[in-house]
């Protein structure tokens, strides 16, 4: 996914937020292949794909795993996105977002002719990746909203990422495996008297967005990222807010992206939206947002079917249309979704509208719930949705 100004799909705003917190530090499972067939850096860069130092995402490849759930230093980022809709055993309707980014901040040769050279170069803070997550908290019941962030150089072991056991961490933030394998996974986060504490199972198969994986962000070659999500993992553990500890159920999603330049010129910002089906289905959209209010022809979606299989969804496949806003910013928290191929009709809402992250960057991020009918049946389901660039 790239978030944060323009897509979950590629984080250019987060990305210049991430360099220039970093500046300011102390200096075998299964594979999936496709079918054959500084802070000074500017946002130009970022959106077109100018970065030469860095590996770009020009075709579909080979997933290997557990390989690809660590980290891919090649590529400028990445970022692991977890967010979950939960229930409390009293009712009461929870939600969680826990999400770690990475970001180069030199590229390998760079960082081995540094490491030659002068005895300074050397110091313990010599760092060649900054990371960033951010923590939220939606409690509907309330409602209420907590969100937090944090900055570190992956050195002196502050933060960082591994494949095996898969590990991705930001102080005593982690996602990680709760055993030899990549699952069960364990997610821990706190912040004030706000914490999660939950256990993750794999559930459903890997998804690979877009092309096999490839999920292109505009017509440039290389403006793309490498994309797969898991979209229905079977979630437990406790959410504590204030002297109170909730034992949650539910199911989280997450997107796992990494890429060097993503996102044509014109497009201002995006709206994403992962949805878990009471039907077994999950949808995931995303509306990259032009300048005019348009969608850009790039974006796209997914539907994935109760036993794994997938549609892929072009642009012209579905329409995201706006409902009603909220705040100053405006940002659209209720939706009417139509996917005529798949006889889809949906409306979605915002589980309660205050869910904005006023951080180092301003977004909204939040629970939500859908209503509406595929072909005769009756639908409803619950996610998260993310809006940008407002």
């Amino acid at each position: 996914m790239t978030r944060r100004l323009p897509v979950r799909l590629m984080s250019p705003v987060m990305l210049l937020v991430l360099l220039a917190a970093a500046s300011c530090a102390p200096a075998a499972d299964d594979t999936l292949d496709p079918p054959a067939a500084g802070p000074q850096l500017e946002l130009a860069v970022l959106l077109g794909g100018a970065d030469t130092l860095h590996a770009h995402a020009f075709e579909p490849r080979p997933f290997t795993f557990p390989a690809d759930h660590g980290p891919h230093p090649q590529f400028r980022a990445e970022w692991w996105y977890f967010t979950g809709s939960l229930m409390a055993a009293n009712g009461r309707e929870l939600g969680y977002q826990l999400t770690f980014f990475r970001s180069a901040l030199t590229d390998s040769a760079s960082f081995a002719e540094e490491l030659d050279g002068a005895s300074a170069a050397r110091s313990a803070w010599r760092s060649r990746h900054a990371y960033m997550a951010h923590f939220a908290v939606s409690d509907a019941g309330a409602p209420a909203f907590h969100a937090a962030q944090r900055f570190a150089r992956e050195s002196l072991d502050l933060a960082g990422a591994r494949a095996e056991p898969f590990r991705v961490w930001l102080g005593d933030w982690h996602a990680a495996s709760a055993g030899p394998g990549s699952f069960p996974l364990t997610l821990s986060a706190a912040d004030g008297d706000v914490a999660v504490d939950l256990t993750l199972d794999a559930g459903k198969p890997i998804v690979l967005q877009g092309d096999a994986g490839l999920s292109r962000k505009g017509a440039e070659p290389g403006n793309a990222s490498y994309y797969y999500s898991r979209t229905r993992m079977p979630t437990r553990g406790t959410i504590r807010i204030g002297g109170t500890q909730h034992v949650v159920t539910g199911a989280s999603w997450l997107d796992r992206e990494w890429s060097t330049s993503a996102l044509a010129g014109g497009v201002e910002g995006w709206d994403w939206l992962s949805l878990q089906l009471d039907d077994g289905t999950e949808l995931m959209l995303y509306r990259l947002r032009r300048a005019d209010g348009t969608a850009d022809p790039y974006s796209a979606g997914t539907f994935v079917r109760a036993d794994g299989g997938t549609v892929r969804l072009k642009n012209d496949d579905f329409t995201m249309t706006p409902v009603a806003t909220w705040s100053a910013a405006g940002y659209p928290v209720s939706w009417h979704i139509e996917v005529p191929s798949l006889e889809l009709i949906l409306d979605v809402d915002a589980a309660f509208p205050a869910q904005e992250l006023v951080l180092a960057v301003r977004y909204w991020e939040g629970m939500v719930r859908a209503a509406g009918r595929r072909s005769d049946r009756a639908l409803s389901g619950r996610g998260y949705l993310e809006l940008t660039g407002y």
